[in-house]
């Protein structure tokens, strides 16, 4: 099978963009994409380099341990190990470094002591005391990181009448909203589906690779902002989704098989729903 690799990308992060400031929690479509530039002309000369050290078996977590200062190296040897920083060349921003808040995370979580509890928050999300994430992904609805198969939706309801997140209310929500409370509300989310419901699968299952069905691409898209909005209601900001998670593997959980051209035709569809929906250039 031959792969049009910029269609690919496009599958593979399908909606997710980094973007120059990010405006934490913030939905607000931006689709510039910064071109490389040319920078000043860098010099070393007065500058310094200070070291940061997170190790194993040692009380080093983000410390402070060293400070050094350039000198010339001249053509390293083979067996060193370099990293070569072009400060001419500038590419998009870097948006930040996170982690998933799935089903199995949060209730992970609800069994911990309370002072384990605020631990781990501090550790994970705050800037001060911890590593401070401040980018994170949930599920919408159950993926393989959750205790059983579900939806927001009965089955067969393409008009999506019976849409809620009561599910989410028992551990996930509570858990985002401490997780927010510890970056004090300087964390982008984003949220991506694992599968569509069975009734809009071609195998008319949830699991196991199948596509969506032609005639339910505009329900589905308003699944999205329906999730987008009911996370919002609930005092958590959505800063944008992904239109699948893995779109080109079968799995025996939660699956299924989108191509490129199938993510940009649900973006265009929920683009009306919501301006969460960024393009990949």
């Amino acid at each position: 099978m031959k792969i049009h690799r910029p269609n690919f990308l496009l599958a593979s992060s399908a909606a997710l963009l980094a973007t120059n400031k990010p405006s934490f929690g913030s939905n607000k479509q931006n689709d510039g994409f910064q071109r490389p530039q040319k920078a000043r002309r860098f010099s070393t000369t007065g500058k310094q380099v200070t070291v940061y050290t997170t190790a194993a078996k040692t009380d080093y977590r983000i410390s402070r341990t060293d400070t050094l200062s350039f000198k010339p190296l001249g053509q390293p040897k083979e067996t060193q190990i370099c990293v070569f920083v072009d400060p001419s060349r500038q590419f998009q921003s870097f948006l930040g470094i996170g982690g998933a808040l799935t089903d199995a995370s949060a209730e992970t979580f609800a069994l911990l002591p309370k002072e384990k509890q605020r631990e781990l928050l501090s550790a994970y999300f705050d800037d001060q005391q911890g590593i401070g994430y401040k980018l994170a992904r949930t599920n919408i609805h159950s993926c393989d990181f959750s205790s059983s198969s579900y939806t927001y939706v009965t089955e067969g309801d393409k008009q999506l009448k019976s849409f809620n997140v009561e599910h989410d209310k028992r551990y996930r929500i509570p858990f985002i909203k401490q997780v927010l409370a510890a970056t004090r509300g300087k964390l982008n989310i984003f949220g991506s589906p694992w599968s569509p419901p069975a009734f809009m699968k071609d195998n008319n299952d949830m699991l196991h690779g199948g596509r969506l069905k032609p005639e339910f691409h505009q329900s589905w898209a308003n699944y999205y902002a329906k999730f987008i909005r009911a996370y919002q209601s609930e005092g958590i900001p959505i800063w944008g989704i992904t239109i699948q998670n893995e779109p080109m593997a079968t799995q025996r959980w939660e699956s299924c098989i989108y191509s490129a051209e199938e993510c940009e035709e649900d973006r265009q569809f929920a683009q009306p729903q919501s301006t969460t929906f960024h393009r990949i250039p």
